[in-house]
């Protein structure tokens, strides 16, 4: 738009070519749009108004009732209002720490609390999500190892974050095994047989596991670390608040998504991938480390720290190709537990695991549903067994305005509660399941 015919032509001239339509004379002509396209034409300031307002009543607000590593969790009104205060609101990766005090303190401040969540010596200044931030722990693992470039993954490891991580590992090089569940969990037995090949460089397995089971890895830090291979745990950030940390695990790595920390649904993002790690693996964490230092005056300042990465350095040599960060999230997630506090993390758990186990004993009870895994232990997701279809049940239940439980397929039906959801709204959800 800004350039003029004449700027064009001076263009055109410069590097040899005729018209615009010449630089794209190696694409197809078929895949070529040459119509007019369907652009509105102008609106004033009300009639635009008006006309989203329209677009967003179309949306249907529901009543959810389902998980499977996205979680309706309530956030305090004031996130947003903060969000965008000038000293914090970013959408890129403070360069000048002279004038980015603000953005590198709540980057400070969220590693600070990540690392507290995890129990991890150190945490980086956030990836785009979840399953990259898995990826991006295989490969750590992979780096830190010797000559090693299998990595064990558990298939209680929720799907889109295993597949991400095959096809970052297809272009790297790297062999990804996926280990079977048994009963659920993870087959703790299995891996230790795949560990006695001798060329494993790392394990990851969930906390929750995509079937919302709490699994047990007493035992596995010792038979990893044994095998002279790396342990990463994929954790949901809001339930470390009450689960045993992966560094209680003995975990060397530990990634996940942040979407927990109060973040919108949002129909998939954006959300807010984490790493953390024990100090010995911090060289080889992507993305940024921020840390705390003083000023020419004394006072109290933050910079870059361990900036030779990957904008500085070759690309052979480089850990990662990611060097932007999730920092509009990472605020979110700081502003959203630092109004929370310890007490609230906790209660939050708590009113979750609450409504999740009422859930599951009414459905036992009405003896239409079983438990898919009885006697494993579950926060605030679980799968059951039913003879009902679950598809008539989801839409019967998205009639009455509710997002019902995911179908698993064979019969199995997956549900999730949080904190936001309400005995009453549980009891006319049950109502509606088993109408």
């Amino acid at each position: 738009m800004p350039h003029t015919e004449e700027d064009i032509r001076a263009m055109l001239d410069k590097i040899g070519v005729e018209s615009i339509d010449d630089l794209y004379a190696d694409v197809p002509g078929e895949v070529i749009f040459r119509e007019e396209y369907d652009i509105p034409s102008a609106m004033s300031e009300i009639e635009l108004r008006k006309h989203f307002e329209e677009l967003g009543n179309k949306n249907r607000p529901l009543t959810v009732f389902a998980g499977r590593g996205v979680y309706d969790h309530y956030s305090p009104s004031v996130v947003n209002h903060l969000l965008a205060r000038s000293e914090f609101y970013t959408a890129y990766t403070p360069y000048q720490p002279e004038i980015s005090q603000g953005t590198l303190t709540y980057i400070f401040e969220y590693q600070s609390i990540i690392s507290e969540l995890t129990g991890m010596e150190a945490t980086n200044a956030s990836m785009y999500d979840g399953a990259t931030a898995t990826a991006e722990a295989m490969f750590m693992m992979v780096a830190s190892s010797k000559k090693r470039n299998r990595v064990l993954v558990s298939d209680t490891l929720l799907e889109n974050v295993v597949k991400v991580v095959e096809t970052y590992a297809k272009f790297h090089g790297i062999e990804v095994t996926v280990v079977p569940a048994k009963d659920g969990v993870s087959d703790f037995e299995a891996i230790k047989t795949e560990l006695e090949k001798g060329d494993v460089a790392g394990v990851i397995v969930p906390e929750p596991n995509k079937y919302g089971i709490i699994e047990d890895f007493t035992g596995w830090a010792d038979a990893i670390h044994a095998a002279k291979a790396y342990f990463a745990i994929y954790a949901d950030p809001s339930a470390l608040a009450v689960l045993r940390t992966p560094a209680e695990w003995g975990a060397d790595v530990a990634c996940g998504d942040g979407q927990t920390l109060g973040m919108p649904m949002s129909f998939g993002g954006p959300y807010l991938g984490f790493i953390s790690c024990a100090k010995g693996m911090l060289r080889k964490m992507p993305g940024r480390v921020v840390g705390a230092t003083t000023d020419a005056d004394g006072k109290r300042a933050f910079v870059l720290t361990l900036q030779a990465r990957e904008q500085h350095i070759r690309r052979e040599k480089a850990t990662s190709n990611i060097c932007s960060n999730q920092s509009l999230m990472a605020l979110y997630a700081t502003i959203y537990v630092a109004l929370m506090g310890k007490e609230g993390m906790v209660e939050l758990n708590r009113l979750s695991c609450d409504g999740a186990h009422y859930l599951y004993n009414r459905l036992v009870e009405s003896g239409k549903f079983t438990p898919a895994f009885p006697g494993k232990p579950f926060l605030k997701e679980f799968v059951m067994k039913t003879e009902l279809n679950i598809e008539e049940i989801n839409a019967r239940l998205l009639e009455a305005g509710f997002m019902g439980g995911i179908n698993l397929g064979d019969g199995l039906i997956e549900f999730a509660v949080t904190e936001k959801r309400t005995k009453e709204e549980i009891d006319s959800f049950i109502n509606l399941l088993l109408a």
